[in-house]
């Protein structure tokens, strides 16, 4: 499934042309990702691209028929920014949340979920879990937009999401604080049932098509597996993440 097709959906919160992209982001608007026309000298465009990055928004450079193809206006300008459905959390924010609620730290990593609608089922199943936040990354990832919003039922409002530059270094730090890293693979040497996420656990699911990526599989304590007994080899991310969430949950209780 393509995501860049499903970033331009009407209700994507789209601001089209320069004057407009610059005032949302001169109002600290949250942007969940910016698009530069590719090849443009226009000294407007390099100055909202370099802001665009600072306040934390994905920027892609793609073809102006691109940008023609999403335009609702067809006046863009060469910029086209789809603004956030809220405004990101940190991680510090997350392993925060669960500290108030006096509880070991329970996260999902998304790492490079790009199907908008698997994404708000993640978060809406681990808000339902208990879980404190969700964690995606920057790049190659859908972001918390409006088709997330409307598919997380509203969660999105309630549980903490956390966008990082690199994925890797975040469960560094996650493992640095005494989380434990649980990545979910076919291959996995342990299966679900044999994890233990009564300490801190963070549970990553990896993308529709290949999985985890080389570097957050390297950075996992454990890799685990969906015990499987039909035919299909695998589940649904979100589907997985809901199996994984729910035996957290039933350890814990």
């Amino acid at each position: 499934m393509n995501g860049d097709r499903r970033d331009e959906a009407p209700d994507e919160g789209r601001i089209e042309g320069k004057n407009a992209v610059m005032e949302a982001l001169k109002a600290g608007r949250p942007l969940d990702k910016v698009y530069i026309a590719r090849g443009e000298a226009d000294k407007a465009l390099g100055f909202i691209a370099a802001r665009a990055r600072a306040a934390g928004a994905a920027v892609s450079e793609v073809d102006r028929r691109k940008l023609d193809m999403m335009s609702l206006t067809r006046s863009h300008q060469g910029v086209i920014a789809v603004a956030a459905a809220k405004e990101y959390a940190s991680v510090e924010d997350i392993l925060g949340a669960a500290e108030a609620a006096g509880e070991k730290p329970l996260i999902v990593i998304c790492d490079e979920i790009t199907d908008p609608h698997n994404l708000g089922a993640i978060i809406r199943t681990a808000e339902a879990a208990g879980a404190h936040g969700v964690v995606i990354p920057r790049h190659r990832s859908a972001g918390v937009t409006a088709v997330v919003e409307k598919t997380s039922a509203g969660a999105v409002e309630h549980l903490p999401v956390a966008r990082v530059a690199n994925l890797a270094s975040a469960l560094e730090k996650l493992k640095s604080r005494g989380v434990w890293i649980y990545g979910t693979a076919a291959e996995g040497g342990k299966s679900l049932w044999q994890a233990d996420f009564r300490d801190g656990a963070a549970i990553v699911i990896g993308s529709e098509g290949r999985g985890l990526s080389r570097l957050t599989r390297e950075a996992c304590d454990f890799l685990i597996s969906i015990p499987m007994r039909g035919k299909i080899a695998s589940l649904n991310a979100s589907a997985a993440a809901a199996v994984a969430l729910y035996e957290a949950v039933r350890q814990r209780l």
